[in-house]
């Protein structure tokens, strides 16, 4: 007699296999439908389930291994982390039947399920990397940036550099892996593939790759589809998250943004959109201020291959369609980014609240009082220590909270002790403080707690692909000509968020904001002062004032846009007019 749950099981493979074999056989004849349920810890685990069920999808990426959770290696040696977000987990398991009944294939950087599973290894460089961080810089590694004449790298970069030669102790050492290794996994008949830190986009190119039959010399191609995994590697920051043009649209359109999908053809071209009834909308400027994320210059690089970005086209193809073209592909850079996390001391911070008029002075007599109640010898083991004014008061406040700004005190030192002459000297100011003086019940964030430093450098050799290439400098250059006439011309001061768009990114402690022209409304006078300008009025927060720009025709399909280099610029935008979200 026959088994009847073995025959069960038997048929149920068997109608796997031919979905399996249907959906695949599609690959080639149509765009390759690829989709991203996270971009790190906070992105919710329904949000697997909804990319799964709401559509037709090829691939499901994510990436649970931004670098805040990749310093997390320390309480996972320590047993005391399960070595994988419960966010990735809990995806899996409510998407899985789903998954499985569409034959929809996962690439994500995480634990694996009980499907056909690849894993991608060979990112943990620890042993190579040792256990403790030079000392010296010139015994350190390489910084990421360091062969780039034009970088002007921070020395806080180097904040492992001691005077008393105690090492640091490192916590992780990940090198970025690139789209090779998912590529073979699915090549294989794997389901799943499972893997360390590989770059953000890496999953998305090698869905492509897999589905479309390239090689790993098609570098067009592949340069299309990087461009495609970054346009949606970040989740909902394509589809209206963190969009500085928000302010256009009706605030229901913008409050829970769905989550994007990458149609890539054969060609590698791209339609990025979303599922049909999900939030959000997905426009040119969302899909251009997404390009523009992170970007270091108009060739996007990764590990599989380099994008050259000067002939881009970004244009609506449909409501709620964009469609992505003119990427150029170059062989990849010979070296990948490897992310060290060390153990950088400890931290501690306490915030002061100071309501009325007269704020400034109130912040330097505070921070005054706590210098001198602390002493010199205890304020130079701080190994950084900083009073900040956060805020701004109402000009004719109306209550407390408009008349309040915040003092910030944020202290880093390498023994923990140290720190607590902070909160003791804070306590000793007791009824010696000014008028409108308050501040939270809750201080536990006075009491130092360790934190980890972070130092990108460059990986050590191993497999290559079968071509790469040296880096070239960096284009840049200025406007078509100066303006001459702007000392006799009439002016007024205006918000830059009315005529530009912004996105701010950072990689490798290099903050990367940047600027999106609206309609070619930067006058060339202003992108070859943007810096100036913009800069001046952060003067306070200027790392550095040099400006990469990729301006007049040939501007990423962006308008004139000019990528600046200061630390955290967020535009809004009062655009005239409203447009229906898409």
């Amino acid at each position: 007699m026959s088994n009847p749950l073995a025959s069960g099981i038997a048929s149920a493979m068997e109608d796997l296999y031919r979905a399996t074999l249907k959906r695949e056989d599609k690959f080639g004849k149509r765009p390759v439908r690829v989709t991203n349920c996270s971009i790190s810890r906070g992105d919710p685990a329904v949000e697997t389930y909804k990319q799964a069920k709401l559509g037709d999808i090829d691939f499901i990426t994510g990436n649970y291994l931004a670098e805040v959770n990749i310093a997390q290696a320390e309480a996972y040696a320590a047993d005391q982390h399960p070595g994988y977000k419960n966010t990735a987990w809990e995806g899996l398991q409510q998407a899985m039947d789903v998954i499985q009944q569409k034959r929809i294939k996962i690439a994500i950087n995480e634990k694996k399920y009980n499907l056909r599973v690849a894993y991608v290894s060979g990112d943990d460089l620890s042993d190579e990397v040792g256990q403790f961080i030079p000392t010296k810089k010139s015994d350190a590694l390489p910084y990421l940036d360091s062969s780039n004449p034009a970088a002007k790298i921070a020395e806080e970069s180097f904040a492992f550099v001691t005077e008393d030669g105690e090492p640091h102790e490192v916590v992780s050492a990940n090198a970025y892996l690139g789209a090779r290794g998912v590529d073979e996994g699915f090549r294989q008949g794997a389901d799943t593939v499972i893997t360390g830190r590989i770059s953000d986009a890496s999953p998305v190119i090698a869905a492509a790759g897999y589905g479309c039959s390239w090689s790993d010399r098609d570098y067009d191609r592949l340069a299309r589809a990087l461009v495609a995994g970054h346009l949606i590697e970040c989740s909902a920051y394509v589809t209206c998250g963190n969009f500085a043009g928000f302010t256009a649209y009706d605030l229901d359109n913008v409050l829970d943004p769905g989550f994007p999908i990458a149609e890539i053809a054969k060609d590698g071209t791209c339609v990025i959109t979303k599922h049909p009834g999900t939030g959000g909308m997905v426009k040119v400027d969302t899909v251009r201020c997404q390009l523009l994320y992170e970007l270091e210059g108009n060739v996007y690089l990764n590990s599989y291959s380099k994008a050259v970005l000067d002939n881009i086209v970004i244009e609506q193809a449909g409501k709620g369609r964009v469609h992505v073209h003119g990427v150029k592909g170059l062989p990849a850079p010979p070296t990948t980014k490897l992310a060290i996390f060390y153990k950088g001391g400890f931290e501690a911070e306490i915030l002061i609240n100071a309501a009325g008029y007269g704020w400034a002075q109130k912040a330097e007599v505070f921070e005054c009082q706590v210098r001198r109640i602390m002493g010199e010898e205890a304020l130079r083991k701080l190994d950084f220590v900083q009073f900040q004014r956060i805020g701004m008061r109402a000009s004719n406040p109306t209550s407390q909270t408009s008349s309040t700004i915040y003092i910030r005190i944020f202290a880093q030192a390498r023994e923990a002790p140290t720190l607590f002459s902070i909160s003791k000297a804070v306590g000793q100011t007791s009824l010696k403080h000014f008028h409108g003086f308050h501040c939270s019940t809750d201080m536990r964030s006075a009491i130092p707690r360790p934190y980890f430093a972070y130092y990108p450098t460059r990986s050590f050799p191993a497999g290559k692909p079968p071509l790469h290439e040296p880096l070239p400098p960096r284009e840049t250059y200025n406007a078509r000509g100066p303006l001459t006439t702007l000392s006799t011309t009439p002016c007024r001061p205006i918000r830059l968020g009315i005529i530009a768009l912004a996105r701010s990114g950072e990689k490798a402690l290099l903050p990367e904001p940047a600027l999106l022209d609206l309609a070619a409304a930067l006058p060339d006078f202003l992108r070859d002062r943007v810096v100036e300008v913009a800069v001046g009025v952060l003067e306070e927060e200027k790392r550095v004032g040099r400006m990469k720009k990729t301006g007049g025709s040939r501007g990423l399909g962006l308008g004139n846009a000019a990528l600046l280099v200061w630390r955290c610029i967020e535009s809004g935008s009062e655009r005239c007019g409203s447009e229906d979200a898409e």
